[in-house]
């Protein structure tokens, strides 16, 4: 993993080793090159690391004459929003997401404040490795300026979603690990505005993280405790650039990612009907919602670009990934953890339910996650091998080969990074899902 990621989405890597000025501006000077003329808004998720690329990237697009708007340390969803409010050609948000504190990179977005579409991203992929294509600097350089409010406007679109006055009415006591990214920037006002009582943990957004960044049950076992110790009616957990939400419940109990996007899908069903849109790779708890509520539901290849990309051909009214990132085509076509406190909040207080009690509501399945190293092996021989031995009900090549039982289903997709693949599986009980990886391991492995 400390080899330079480069990918559709952008660029990933160790700063200082893979991760090199150069790197930064040849793939800067790229994503210009594609993106339409106009500024462009650049940020960055709170790493201490990112300041000198922030600055980098400004400098580099600025030579190449264009105007800069510098939103400093803001949310990605939140840099989406700016790129519309500012009416710019697009953005440059630098973070690593989820990734150790030594890694940074940079996401891009075009002029209506989403992650650019796979064949933008291609473009700009194909650009930075061509080492002959790089743009000479402009005559006449750009300006860059600092934008004063990065909040607002988020923050408005957000509390549009939700009825306000019937969730500040409720007090909730809220506990949100902000873990020194770039959510509680946004996460303290939206919260209070909805009058709940905060407790904030890793407010401070200079990206020295108190536990490992992704959000998952193990790296969130410390703010389980806290939720508990607290006394708080719920937890809400944040990845450092703020598009992925996990949940907490009062107990101090991991709900987990995959019910972020559930309890927004059950909730936006019941009072705004529409399509549906997640990936191949999210729970069938979205997908049994979308027929509870007799709308329409379509998977998508996995992938933040892709998932928008079928809402927007379908006027989905919600869609998002399994991975704790609800999209809202109201606040904007970016995973966005705040909106999914806002509406899971919004949940709570229309049912007077706490939000144990909205997640042993929805349907109930476990999934499984595993790894198979598959170097020197041909992918499409193992598609072949797992569709020929596992007798599915159906099978789809949209992402890897996803094979599919009543009640459960299997994927297989190949690492970008690393000579393995990974396989995930749901069922309705551990054990099921379990058995699915197992069995789909050794057919790879003997394969």
């Amino acid at each position: 993993m400390s080899e330079l990621i480069v990918s559709v989405s952008g660029v990933r890597g160790v700063v200082g080793e893979s991760l090199t000025r150069e790197v930064v501006e040849r793939f800067t000077r790229a994503a210009a090159s594609v993106l339409e003329d106009g500024a462009i808004v650049v940020s960055r998720d709170g790493r201490a690391n990112g300041i000198e690329l922030a600055d980098h990237v400004s400098h580099t697009l600025s030579a190449g004459g264009r105007h800069v708007i510098q939103a400093g340390i803001t949310s990605t969803p939140t840099t989406g929003i700016l790129v519309r409010k500012f009416k710019a050609a697009g953005g440059i948000q630098i973070s690593a997401s989820h990734n150790p504190v030594q890694y940074n990179g940079l996401k891009l977005f075009d002029e209506t404040g989403r992650v650019l579409t796979a064949r933008q991203g291609e473009q700009v992929r194909d650009l930075y490795l061509d080492a002959d294509s790089h743009p000479l600097p402009a005559e006449t350089p750009g300006t860059i300026e600092e934008c004063a409010d990065t909040l607002s406007d988020h923050l408005d679109r957000v509390l549009a979603t939700v009825n306000s006055a019937a969730i500040r009415d409720q007090h909730y006591r809220v506990l949100l690990d902000a873990n020194h990214g770039a959510g509680g920037l946004l996460g303290r006002p939206l919260l209070e505005t909805l009058g709940c009582q905060v407790h904030l943990l890793g407010e401070e957004p200079h990206g020295n993280f108190q536990h490992t960044p992704e959000p998952t049950a193990t790296n969130l076992a410390s703010i389980c405790q806290a939720v508990a110790n607290v006394g708080v009616d719920i937890g809400f957990c944040q990845d450092p650039d703020a598009d992925r939400l996990a949940i907490i419940d009062a107990q101090g109990t991991y709900l987990g990612e995959e019910y972020t996007l559930a309890l927004c899908v059950d909730h936006v069903l019941q009072q705004q009907p529409g399509p549906i849109v997640t990936n191949c790779a999210s729970s069938l708890m979205i997908e049994d919602l979308a027929r509870q509520h007799g709308v329409t539901f379509e998977r998508s290849a996995v992938g933040e670009a892709n998932v928008v990309d079928v809402m927007l051909a379908r006027q989905a009214s919600f869609g998002g990934e399994g991975n704790g990132g609800p999209i809202d085509p109201r606040v904007g076509y970016v995973r966005d953890s705040f909106v999914g406190m806002a509406l899971v909040l919004d949940a709570m207080a229309r049912t007077g339910s706490s939000v144990r009690a909205l997640a042993d509501r929805l349907p109930r399945y476990c999934i499984h996650k595993t790894q198979v190293t598959v170097a020197g092996k041909n992918l499409a021989t193992l598609f072949d091998a797992l569709e020929d031995q596992l007798d599915a009900e159906s099978a789809s090549r949209l992402d890897g080969l996803r094979l599919e039982w009543p009640g459960q289903w299997l994927l297989m997709r190949a690492s970008n990074t690393e000579p393995l693949v990974r396989l995930i599986a749901e069922a309705g009980d551990a054990a099921t899902a379990e058995m699915l990886c197992r069995q789909a391991a050794q057919i790879v492995q003997s394969a």
